[in-house]
């Protein structure tokens, strides 16, 4: 189904290799040597295909597929249409990420640098990296080896970024070191000044942000993500963190490892996620706190105060959810009966 104008297509892959591929076992019955040539959702897909589920809720497409075959749990085996062979999976989605990777694998960088690139003389740029057209890499900066840099990215001076990174069209990378497999997506800014001031007098006075951003491995940033440099410490992104399109890092935020923040969700300076914290859509969390390890705020929540390992926080000002719901319980109660007195 993938479009072969903008996806790399390989295969055809028997049942058997995509079952090496997802970590998977094969149902009894299902024909090992059957070809197949690619992945589809379960609405779409046809006989030569592989599809998924892993939300109970599409059941039904399930029962009703073409797909020839299909990654399930071994609880839902028995839901399958006759024909179906099954890739058997106690996590579906992942074991399927890996056969749709294997059918459309990224294409490999080449090390190409294409007209109009800028290179600094004293940049070093590792080998089998691909740079784009219009591109500025500044003096004595550093990429790994097979990255890609895309048209008009911009890397300043002295910023390290390592192997097998990705930085899109247009994104602006300053005082920053980027670690191995990291993504930045087109129109991310990294490493811009904090917002610090003194408000003490008018006009207000810049405080020198003199910090960095630290990007560990694998960390994922999307379009049009912004991450200010730390005013002294170092503003820092565990690894391997997502973060979603439009996201706001403020000046000496710690992430931890694992954190992943929605679009459009906002965490402002010296705020400290533990590992593995999500953010909700359009999240806010407050300077100088700490969200504990695990913890899960809502989306459009503002959390204003510490929030303990594992919680999980709905509302602004953020509360425990259950908290939450209960609340919007009683103010539908108390509505329905004002409704009624009003008849």
């Amino acid at each position: 189904m993938a479009d072969p104008r903008f996806y790399q297509t390989v295969g055809p892959f028997e049942l058997a290799r995509l079952a090496e591929i997802a970590d998977a076992r094969l149902a009894d019955g299902a024909d090992s040597s059957r070809r197949f040539v690619g992945v589809a959702p379960l609405a779409a897909a046809g006989p030569d295909d592989v599809s998924f589920l892993d939300n109970t809720r599409y059941r039904g497409d399930f029962q009703a597929s073409s797909a020839g075959a299909c990654v399930v749990t071994p609880g839902e085996a028995e839901h399958a249409p006759a024909g179906m062979a099954l890739l058997l999976a106690d996590k579906p989605y992942r074991a399927y990420s890996r056969i749709a990777a294997a059918f459309h694998p990224r294409p490999e960088p080449t090390g190409t640098v294409e007209a109009g690139a800028h290179i600094d003389p004293t940049a070093t740029v590792g080998a089998g990296t691909d740079v784009a057209a219009g591109a500025s890499i500044g003096a004595n900066a550093r990429i790994g080896a097979r990255c890609r840099i895309a048209a008009n990215a911009v890397i300043g001076p002295a910023v390290e970024i390592g192997d097998d990174c990705e930085v899109g069209g247009n994104a602006v990378l300053t005082h920053c070191l980027i670690g191995a497999r990291v993504t930045v997506h087109a129109g991310v800014v990294v490493g811009s000044r904090g917002f610090g001031f003194d408000m003490s007098d008018f006009p207000f006075l810049d405080v020198p942000q003199l910090g960095r951003v630290i990007v560990e491995e694998d960390v994922e940033i999307g379009a049009n993500s912004t991450i200010d440099r730390g005013a002294g410490p170092d503003t820092v992104i565990g690894a391997g963190s997502k973060l979603d399109n439009l996201v706001q890092i403020g000046h000496n935020v710690r992430l931890g490892r694992g954190c992943v923040l929605v679009a459009q969700s906002g965490i402002a300076g010296s705020a400290v996620l533990e590992d593995f914290v999500a953010v909700g859509a359009k999240g806010g969390i407050a300077g100088h706190i700490t969200v504990g390890r695990g913890a899960q705020i809502a989306g459009k929540s503002g959390v204003l105060r510490d929030v303990p390992a594992g919680a999980r926080m709905a509302g602004s000002p953020a509360m425990p959810a259950r908290d939450f719901f209960r609340l919007v319980g009683i103010w539908q109660r108390l509505l329905k009966a004002k409704g009624k007195t009003d008849e």
